[in-house]
């Protein structure tokens, strides 16, 4: 198990405690973070569970693999940076202990 801890757009805070196994994306919605929507259940075909890794955990967490990366790209109207990922594409496992995700203003479509 391990602890990430979501940073809203107004900078409040809330960890929670993943189990072996989930992504990023099902820790989010299992509890109700707000701004991970997962429209499409983390399918990588809404990008509706963006996020931002936070810049120190990126080696562990890695880069959005092309597939990935073109998905983010397609995104209208929401800012993506070098640390954008999707979160159903993060696999949590206790290496990321720690982890620290910010979540962004908008989502697209919402």
């Amino acid at each position: 198990m391990a602890k990430v801890t979501f940073v809203q757009p107004d900078g409040s805070q809330r960890t929670c405690v993943n189990f072996e196994g989930m992504t990023l994306m099902q820790l989010a919605v299992g509890n109700l973070v707000d701004g991970i929507d997962a429209l499409c259940g983390g399918m990588m075909q809404c990008a509706t569970c963006h996020c931002y890794i936070d810049p120190e955990w990126l080696d562990r967490t890695g880069s959005a693999r092309p597939d990935e990366r073109e998905m983010l790209e397609a995104i209208e109207g929401v800012e993506i940076r070098p640390n954008s990922r999707l979160s159903c594409q993060v696999q949590l496992g206790e290496e990321l202990d720690g982890l620290v995700v910010h979540i962004p203003a908008d989502q697209p479509g919402i």
